[in-house]
């Protein structure tokens, strides 16, 4: 039978690098929504170009195109085994769409790992990243700062903060991910789907526990 997850994790909790390490070592399709959506969008699709319509004007893309681009996805071959899926649902909507989704292709989600970290541990995780001008190259305050604050290591550039790793900004995408979240948090919860993985900790270790949660 089919495995489908749906991974959760605030920004700055390391999501994405985990979903790809879970899919790759359980043998997953990983559907990213922000991949999926890129993708439509690039190779301009019906359902891209149908998105796209909506973004230029500035507004949400409603669920049920959504909710079609994650249908075709989850009927290729490569989701034949199950899929881990990153970034969607995001409402409790989203998740009932997509548990009569799975219900048609003859599955159900088994778990919903959440990777829980302090909003205080994420902040300074995303607000100490700085970039160079001349490459892109990452450092941190904390974890990877230069040798010469302010200037790259290996080009000399100067190093800057791009307006997501802002303290502001990175403050008002953290609440608008609680707000959003909590009610899917809640949904999976009360279906008793959720487990919380410290996220607080080493990739190594959030990863080994989410790999025990996935395969118990």
């Amino acid at each position: 039978m089919a495995t489908y997850i749906v991974l959760l994790g605030p920004p700055g909790a390391g999501k994405g690098t985990q979903a790809k390490l879970i899919a790759e070592k359980l043998g997953l399709a990983h559907i990213s929504s922000g991949d999926l959506f890129r993708e439509n969008l690039k190779a301009q699709t019906e359902l891209g170009i149908l998105a796209q319509s909506y973004m230029t004007k500035g507004e949400l893309v409603p669920d049920d195109v959504t909710i079609a681009m994650i249908r075709d996805r989850l009927s290729r071959p490569d989701c034949a085994q199950g899929a881990l899926l990153d970034g969607f649902p995001r409402t409790p909507a989203q998740a009932d769409a997509l548990a009569t989704m799975l219900a048609s292709l003859g599955g159900s989600v088994k778990c919903v790992p959440l990777i829980a970290v302090p909003a205080a541990v994420l902040i300074e995780r995303l607000s100490g990243r700085w970039s160079c001008r001349a490459a892109g190259h990452v450092y941190h305050e904390k974890f990877n700062p230069p040798k010469q604050a302010g200037i790259c290591d290996l080009d000399g550039s100067e190093l800057y903060q791009r307006e997501d790793d802002k303290l502001e900004t990175v403050q008002n995408r953290i609440a608008v991910y609680e707000r959003q979240t909590a009610p899917l948090i809640e949904y999976y919860r009360q279906r008793g789907l959720l487990v919380e993985v410290d996220g607080a900790r080493p990739i190594e270790e959030v990863g080994a526990d989410l790999l025990a949660v996935v395969t118990r």
